[in-house]
């Protein structure tokens, strides 16, 4: 399972438990102001659960700039 996978998964439970709908995740999708209902609580509960599933820490030297599913998924496939 690649981490654009785990994103999807994860994403729709969070969606889910929101009753949020669940829009097509592609790379390019913005995870915040786009068209996911998601707020900067979710996701950083998406990059906890991200890092719990792969046993990476990407930001354990210290924040990474990211805006789209494919860049958070880039962090967690290096």
């Amino acid at each position: 399972m690649t981490a654009l996978d785990l994103i999807r998964a994860e994403l729709t439970q969070i969606l889910s438990d929101k009753g949020a709908e669940m829009g097509e995740i592609t790379p390019d999708t913005p995870l915040l102001d786009g068209p996911l209902d998601i707020d900067s609580l979710d996701l950083a509960t998406l990059v906890v659960a991200l890092e719990e599933k792969t046993g990476k820490t990407p930001f354990a030297g210290g924040f990474v700039l990211f805006h789209t599913a494919g860049e958070l998924a880039a962090l967690f496939d290096a």
